[in-house]
C-alpha cells in the first residue's frame, strides 16, 4: 500500500541528493512525512502592512506600501551598490542592495509603486531596508494590490542556510510537498472526534499549518495537530499503564508483626491524614497479584521517607526483601541513619551500600544479601551493579528517581525473575499537565499535608549592600543557639561567570565569624565521601555552628536546629533547586529563614524566580511557575524520558489540549481496549508507527 509519509525527501521537487543529505544531518528530514512535521515556528502575515513611521529599530520582518523617490548607484566594482530613497506619506527609508543589480535595477525606477518586505535596520540615524523582496504594484491602484499573504518561517542551521535551505527555500520547499499532498494524507481520527472539537480534516491541516491562507486558518491547523499528537501520546501512555496493569506481581496479603510493632512502639509521633492516605493507596496495591508502579510526591518535610519505611515492613513481613535506592552519597547515609534509629528495637535487618564501601564490607553484605539475611538495603548507584544479587526483592524503592537515567532503571526492574513493586519518590511537585504526559501511565498518590506544628519558613530576598545586615542576622540566629546553612552555586572561581566561590565565600565568612567563638564546617562535591560525612556529622551534632557548602546539601540533609539557609547568587539557580534548598530548613519547631541574596541587576526570569520564591510555600505554584520558565525539557529531566520529544505541542502552553486529549484516549480505550473498532484502526496503526516502547514508563 502507497505510503506518502514514507517516500524520500530526495526526490521532491527544489530538493535533490545534496539537499537531501543536508535536511537528514542537521534537522533529522529524511522523508515526507519528517518534512510534513518539521512545522513553521512563528508566520509573518505580509498581507499585514505598516506605516513607515511605526516601524522602530530591530523590529520583525515587516511589509510597506510606497513608491520610489529617487535611485542612484553608489560605488563601483565590488563596493557597487544600488540605493533607492521610498517614501509612504508618513515618512522615508532606504532600500539597498549590493548584488544581484542587474535584475533589480530594472525594477527600481522613481515613481514606480512597490510593495517591500523585509527587517528594518538604522545605519547613520537613517532607516534602511538591505536586499528588501519586492512586488510591483498596480499604479492605478496600490492600495487594492500586494498581498503576499502568510509567510510561514523553519528553523535553520548554518549549515543548511550554506546549502540553500534558507527559511524562504524552505518554505517553497514545503509548498510543493503540500501540493503533492492533496488527496495523499488520510484521516485518523474517528469522525465523530473530529465533529465534536470541530477540527478540520488531516490533510487540510498539514497544508493549512505549512501555507495558510490566513492567520486564523494557521491557528486551526495548529490547534488540530497539536491534538492528534497529544492524543496519540495519552493513547500509548493508558495503554502501557493498562497492559501494566495486567503484570503479575507479588502478593503482600498480610499486615504482620514488624509493621504492627513499628507502628504501635516506634512511631513517636501521629501520622498526617495524607500519610496515612497513601499507606492505605500502596496497601491495595500490594494485593491486587499485579505489579504496583507508583509515584508518590510530597513536599519537603511532608514524610515521604517514614511511608516508604512502614511500605518496606510490609514487605518483609511478607517475606521479601526490599530496597531503597537514592541519587547521592549523602542522601543514601542520611535514609540509612534514620531508618536504623527507627528499627534500633526491632530485628529487621538493614545495610548500607555505596560507592565507597569498603570490598570486605561489600562481601560480607552481598553474601547476606543473595542468602536472604539481609531485608532492607538502602543505597546509591552502587545497588544496580550486577553483583549486587538478592535473594527475594519483593519492593523497589527510588528516590528522586528523575536523578537516574532510564537504563539504569531498567537494571533494578531485572533484579528478579518477577518485577518488584516499585515505589517511585520525589520531593518536586510535579504541574498537573506534566504529571498526565510525563507520569500518566502511572499511579500518582499525593502527601499534600506537612506535619503538624511546622512554621512556614520566612523568605527574604537581600543583595550585596545588605551583608552586613545579614551577618548581623546570623550572629543573632547563631546567638539563639541555631545553625546556619550558607549555599554556593560553585567549588572554584570560574572566569566566565560573576559568581562567589564557594573557597572565597569560606575565607570571607571565617573573616566575619572567627574562631574560637564560631567553628565552620565545609562539605562540597569534590570531597572523599568519609570527608564530608565527617563534616556532615559535626554540623548535625551541633559542634559546628555555620556550614558553609555547594548544593550537594541539596537533598537529604536533616538537621533540625538549623533555623537559616543563605543561597548565594540565587538568580542562577532554578526554582526546583531553591525549594529543595530551602527545604533544608524549617524542619524543627523554631521559626526558620531561607535569604537569598543576588546582585543588584537580575534578568526578568531571574527576579521572577525570586519574587516566586518569596511569595510562596506552595511546591505546585513553584512547579507552575518553574514549567512556565523552563519548559518541559529541563523539568524532571525529562529529555531523557523520550516521554516529551513533542513536534507541535507544548505542555506548557496546550494544557487545555492535553487534558481534552488525556479524557478523549481514556473514554475511546474504556469503550474499545484494543482500538479494534473500524473507527479505530487507522489510530492504532499510527500508534504502531510511532509508539516505541516507552521504557520509562515500566520502570519509573
Amino acid at each position: 500500500m502507497f505510503d506518502f509519509f514514507s517516500q524520500n525527501i530526495e526526490y521532491l521537487k527544489g530538493v535533490g541528493p545534496a539537499k537531501a543529505r543536508t535536511l537528514e544531518q542537521e534537522a533529522g528530514i529524511r522523508t515526507y512525512g519528517d518534512l510534513l512535521s518539521y512545522f513553521p515556528f512563528r508566520y509573518i502575515d505580509r498581507g499585514c502592512f505598516v506605516r513607515l513611521n511605526q516601524i522602530r529599530d530591530d523590529r520583525n520582518p515587516v511589509a510597506v506600501k510606497g513608491k520610489i523617490l529617487k535611485v542612484e548607484i553608489k560605488g563601483a566594482g565590488r563596493g557597487k551598490r544600488l540605493s533607492a530613497q521610498f517614501g509612504d506619506g508618513t515618512g522615508t527609508v532606504e532600500l539597498t542592495w549590493f548584488s544581484g543589480l542587474k535584475w533589480i535595477e530594472p525594477k527600481i525606477k522613481v515613481g514606480t509603486y512597490l510593495s517591500i518586505f523585509g527587517k528594518p535596520s538604522v545605519f547613520n540615524h537613517q532607516l534602511q531596508f538591505n536586499h528588501p523582496e519586492i512586488e510591483i504594484l498596480d499604479p492605478k491602484a496600490p492600495e487594492q494590490s500586494g498581498n503576499a499573504g502568510i509567510q510561514p518561517l523553519y528553523p535553520t542551521t548554518e549549515a543548511m542556510k550554506h546549502k540553500g535551505l534558507s527559511p524562504k527555500a524552505l518554505a517553497g520547499i514545503t509548498l510543493n510537498l503540500c501540493k503533492q499532498a492533496e488527496g495523499s494524507i488520510p484521516e485518523i481520527l474517528p469522525s465523530a472526534i473530529v465533529d465534536r472539537f470541530r477540527l478540520p480534516n488531516r490533510e487540510q491541516a498539514y497544508i493549512q499549518v505549512h501555507h495558510p491562507a490566513s492567520m486564523a486558518h494557521a491557528e486551526c491547523a495548529r490547534m488540530r495537530l497539536k491534538f492528534e499528537e497529544l492524543l496519540l501520546l495519552q493513547l500509548n501512555i493508558l495503554r502501557q499503564k493498562l497492559d501494566r496493569s495486567k503484570t503479575p506481581g507479588f502478593v503482600f496479603s498480610t499486615v504482620g508483626g514488624n509493621f504492627n510493632y513499628f507502628y504501635q512502639n516506634n512511631l513517636t509521633f501521629e501520622l498526617t491524614g495524607a500519610q496515612k492516605r497513601v499507606i492505605k493507596e500502596i496497601r491495595a496495591d500490594t494485593r491486587t497479584g499485579f505489579q504496583m508502579n507508583r509515584l508518590v510526591q510530597g513536599d519537603v518535610g511532608s514524610g515521604k521517607t517514614i511511608v516508604a519505611l512502614m511500605c518496606m515492613l510490609i514487605a518483609v513481613d511478607n517475606g521479601f526483601q526490599t530496597c531503597l535506592m537514592a541519587p547521592t552519597e549523602i542522601l543514601a547515609r542520611q535514609h540509612f541513619a534514620s531508618i536504623s534509629k527507627y528499627l534500633a528495637s526491632m530485628k529487621v535487618k538493614a545495610a548500607l551500600l555505596t560507592g565507597s564501601s569498603s570490598k570486605k564490607d561489600r562481601t560480607i553484605l552481598l553474601n547476606l544479601l543473595s542468602e536472604g539475611q539481609l531485608d532492607i538495603l538502602i543505597g546509591t548507584h552502587a545497588l544496580l551493579e550486577d553483583t549486587v544479587v538478592f535473594k527475594n526483592l519483593g519492593l523497589a524503592v527510588i528516590d528522586e528517581q528523575h536523578r537516574f537515567g532510564v537504563a539504569q532503571r531498567a537494571k533494578l526492574w531485572h533484579k528478579n525473575h518477577t518485577p518488584p513493586h516499585v515505589l517511585v519518590m520525589t520531593a518536586t511537585p510535579i504541574p498537573r499537565t506534566l504529571g498526565m504526559t510525563l507520569y500518566g501511565d502511572l499511579d500518582i498518590s499525593i502527601i499534600d499535608e506537612l506535619p503538624p506544628n511546622r512554621k512556614p519558613v520566612k523568605t527574604l530576598h537581600l543583595t550585596d549592600k545588605n551583608r552586613l545586615q545579614l551577618f548581623a542576622f546570623m550572629r543573632e540566629e547563631i546567638g539563639k543557639g541555631r545553625q546556619v546553612y550558607v549555599v554556593y552555586p560553585l567549588i572554584q572561581e570560574s572566569e566566565n561567570l560573576d559568581l562567589k566561590d564557594l573557597m572565597d565565600g569560606y575565607e570571607s565568612i571565617s573573616r566575619a565569624f572567627p574562631m574560637p567563638q564560631y567553628q565552620l564546617s565545609i562539605v562540597h562535591g569534590k570531597m572523599k565521601a568519609e570527608d564530608k560525612e565527617y563534616e556532615m556529622q559535626r554540623f548535625k551534632k551541633g559542634e559546628t555552628q555555620i556550614m558553609v557548602a555547594t548544593t550537594v546539601i541539596e537533598v537529604g540533609v536533616d538537621v533540625p536546629n538549623a533555623s537559616v539557609i543563605v543561597i548565594e547568587n540565587s538568580e542562577r539557580f532554578g526554582l526546583a533547586q531553591l525549594h529543595q534548598l530551602r527545604g533544608r530548613v524549617g524542619r524543627g519547631a523554631e521559626q526558620s529563614y531561607c535569604i537569598l541574596m543576588t546582585s543588584d541587576k537580575l534578568s526578568k526570569d531571574a527576579r521572577e524566580r525570586v519574587e516566586t520564591m518569596v511569595a510562596t510555600e506552595d511546591g505546585f505554584k513553584i512547579a507552575e511557575a518553574d514549567l512556565r520558565l523552563r519548559g518541559p525539557g529541563d523539568l524532571q529531566g525529562t529529555q531523557q524520558s523520550g516521554v516529551l520529544a513533542l513536534k507541535i505541542a507544548d505542555i506548557v502552553e496546550d494544557g487545555n489540549i492535553v487534558q481534552a486529549a488525556r479524557q478523549t484516549a481514556m473514554d475511546i480505550l474504556q469503550a474499545d481496549p484494543g482500538l479494534a473498532r473500524p473507527e479505530h484502526q487507522a489510530l492504532a496503526r499510527e500508534m504502531q508507527k510511532s509508539g516505541k516502547e516507552n521504557l520509562w514508563a515500566k520502570i519509573s
